[in-house]
């Protein structure tokens, strides 16, 4: 099963694309909507999440995910509490998927997944698609999202790889700012390219 790895920095139109794949047949996980999932009421983060940040939300209600990002910008070492707690339980819904995917013969999947390079994730997929748009177009993207500021810009974006050494390390890369047209056919044209070499 050939796996592939979109990744991309923040406001560059990952998920946009990632549904883009989904329409041509390639099943997608990502990683945002599972930790949406383990973040919900009777999800697996929400306990040992509100044990370690109390204020972030309640068994009921699950995680706020606004009220725990404020949290973090306050608190000098929460981050790295806080991805001990997530990392393993996101790699294991990630691995859950693609068991299930091995066993169903599926011939292919993509993980969605927005630090894949930072975290040294590029050696567990077989090819790297990058999402990438110039930096005045993703800020404004960005901004434009409800509480969204320029210290929380300035805090995301100085954890990620920049978008010219994540092209470095792309197999393909899909412009998003010249519109969803140019970006779909780009999309299909790397499914094309993926289904003749699996019919070689």
């Amino acid at each position: 099963m050939l796996i592939i790895g979109l990744t991309g920095g923040i406001g560059m139109g990952k998920s946009t694309t990632a549904k883009m794949f989904e329409e041509e047949g390639i099943p997608v996980w990502d990683a945002d909507a599972a930790v949406h999932r383990l973040y919900s009421p009777g999800g697996a983060a929400v306990a040992p999440v509100l044990q370690r940040f109390p204020s972030a939300g309640s068994e009921e209600e699950g995680i706020d995910r606004t009220r725990l990002s404020r949290i973090l910008m306050a608190e000098k070492g929460g981050l790295a509490d806080l991805e001990a707690i997530v990392h393993p339980l996101v790699q294991a819904d990630r691995e859950a998927f693609l068991a299930a995917h091995e066993a169903a013969g599926t011939e292919a999947v993509l993980l969605d997944i927005p630090l894949l390079l930072e975290g040294g994730g590029k050696h567990s997929v077989d090819l790297v698609v990058v999402v990438s748009a110039p930096e005045e177009h993703r800020k404004a993207r960005v901004m434009e999202r409800p509480g969204m500021s320029e210290e929380k810009y300035a805090a995301i974006t100085s954890r990620q790889m920049s978008d010219a050494e994540k092209r470095k390390h792309a197999h393909h890369v899909v412009p998003t700012h010249l519109g969803l047209d140019p970006a779909r056919e780009k999309v299909r044209e790397i499914v094309a390219a993926l289904n003749e070499a699996a019919e070689e």
